[in-house]
């Protein structure tokens, strides 16, 4: 396949004004999102932004970087402006949405997204991690993705069937914590922003579902670690740090 990473990013965020040029050691953060992408070696990176601030910036550090209307409901539908602008051709049949608030990224994360679109069967490739809180298993902000894998069996990929803002599945057993990192096929990608919001997107808030409503297989791969989205100033002092 041939793939493309592209990452929207826009100015307007409630908890962390200007968010994706916030300065982490002398770089904007977009920046050093774009950079853990390029490490992940799959091709062509690409900004989609909101925002000329975004672009200019983007552009100064040596990365490419598109204009696309502000008023965009979604990452998704921003990722799919971007593309239609940087390939006219369709050259790219996999996209790969990576969060411009994501600096402190494993680029191999990426890759392991990506490698699910491998199966011919799957149109969309996403990541989750084992909750190993107590307090994450009951918290709304952390999607459970609930999947078809036997984690006795050691699996560490398989299909998912749901995603919920609730403590799913109920039993005995590990839950997963989804990470919004998607690998589309392109035709995927085309008719999910297309299509209406489903009714249990909606509900809960997850546009993923959507996706499951129109009846495309996603896939999920187990990693070891959780990315860490910078969403508050406090978050942007943990990135500073680990990114010294």
């Amino acid at each position: 396949m041939n793939p493309i990473i592209i990452i929207p990013a826009r100015m307007a965020s409630t908890r962390l004004p200007g968010k994706p040029l916030a300065d982490i050691h002398g770089k904007p953060m977009i920046v050093h999102v774009m950079e853990r992408a390029m490490e992940a070696s799959l091709g062509h990176v690409v900004i989609a932004c909101a925002e000329q601030e975004i672009k200019t910036a983007v552009e100064k550090a040596g990365g490419e970087a598109v204009l696309t209307d502000p008023d965009l409901p979604s990452g998704s539908d921003r990722i799919l402006a971007a593309l239609k602008i940087v390939d006219k051709s369709h050259a790219y049949d996999a996209i790969i949405n990576v969060q411009g608030d994501l600096p402190t990224l494993d680029p191999k994360l990426i890759k392991t997204a990506f490698d699910l679109l491998q199966d011919m069967t799957v149109s969309i490739g996403t990541l989750g991690a084992l909750i190993t809180k107590e307090s994450e298993k009951t918290n709304p902000n952390v999607v459970k993705a609930v999947a078809e894998i036997d984690f006795d069996k050691g699996q560490k990929h398989g299909r998912a069937l749901y995603f919920t803002r609730t403590t799913a599945p109920s039993g005995e057993g590990p839950l997963l914590h989804h990470i919004g990192i998607y690998a589309y096929k392109r035709l995927a990608l085309e008719k999910f922003v297309a299509a209406s919001p489903s009714v249990l997107e909606r509900r809960e808030k997850l546009e993923q579902l959507r996706a499951l409503a129109l009846g495309h297989r996603i896939d999920i791969a187990v990693v070891d670690t959780i990315p860490l989205g910078v969403d508050t100033p406090e978050d942007l002092e943990v990135a500073r740090n680990m990114l010294k």
